[in-house]
């Protein structure tokens, strides 16, 4: 059994209209998948049903089973234990995922101690252990609420949330669109690092078509909601089927020929 198996994933507003329709695929540890798109195209919502986080007026319909449990239609009581424990996400903006009220320390404090059952000295020294992994110095930023730290800071700190828990599989939602250049390259070998030094399943989700290259072996790019092409990374960029890939390869290689003509 995969980790995580979707199959005929639906994903229709109240008034009908698919997001997502009848979407596929398995991952499961070690692997990894990008799903690309421009905006509205699907691919967000597709990590929130995934996780059972749909927001209200959402409604899903096929099967996805994160860890064998079946997330479409399940009890919030029964999703909650797989949040952290199986499955953790990183969102794209840290200032609004992180508690603003919170310091950052307690903040990575929480899942570790939810679902690895640490406490006292021990749970002292994995939140050490979790900042220290994505380069940020615990003395400091332990103690800091968001606001008072950097960007990139707060992206580290993101990432040090939902890895300290252990999940076997990271949702790595358009996770460095708010950087700057030299920032999100940073995040990106961060996150690559961290996913294969814990054999973990990643599915990394941008517009961008050179980051998921750079990310993952393997990508569906989703058009309105539909998945029009799927296959190797390689043989995506190289050979692409659908006329909209087509049209992704083509934006990318014009966007990197400008960079490359003006650097």
């Amino acid at each position: 059994m995969s980790l995580l198996s979707v199959s005929s994933l639906t994903v229709r507003t109240a008034a009908g209209r698919a997001l997502v329709d009848d979407l596929s695929f398995d991952l499961d540890a070690g692997q990894r998948l990008g799903l690309i798109g421009e905006s509205g195209s699907g691919k967000s919502v597709t990590s929130l049903a995934v996780t059972g986080l749909l927001g209200a007026g959402l409604t899903a319909s096929g099967r996805v089973l994160l860890d064998g449990v079946d997330i479409v239609g399940a009890r919030e009581k029964s999703i909650v234990p797989l949040r952290g424990r199986v499955a953790s996400v990183v969102f794209q903006e840290p200032l609004t995922a992180l508690d603003p009220l919170m310091r950052i320390g307690r903040q990575v404090a929480e899942p570790i101690a939810r679902h690895r059952g640490l406490r006292g000295a021990a749970l002292r020294a994995a939140v050490a252990e979790a900042l220290d992994e994505v380069s940020l110095d615990e003395t400091r930023i332990a103690r800091a609420y968001p606001h008072e730290i950097s960007g990139g800071q707060r992206q580290r700190a993101a990432i040090a949330i939902a890895l300290g828990s252990r999940p076997r599989l990271l949702i790595a939602d358009e996770p460095t669109t708010a950087l700057d250049v030299t920032v999100q390259a940073q995040i990106l070998a961060l996150l690559d690092e961290l996913v294969e030094a814990r054999d973990m399943a990643l599915l990394f989700i941008s517009h961008d078509l050179a980051v998921v290259s750079a990310m993952t072996s393997d990508v569906i790019v989703m058009k309105n909601g539909i998945a029009v092409e799927r296959g190797a990374i390689a043989r995506v960029l190289a050979a692409p089927a659908d006329p909209y890939t087509a049209e992704l390869v083509r934006s990318a290689r014009a966007l990197d020929d400008m960079l490359g003509a003006s650097s």
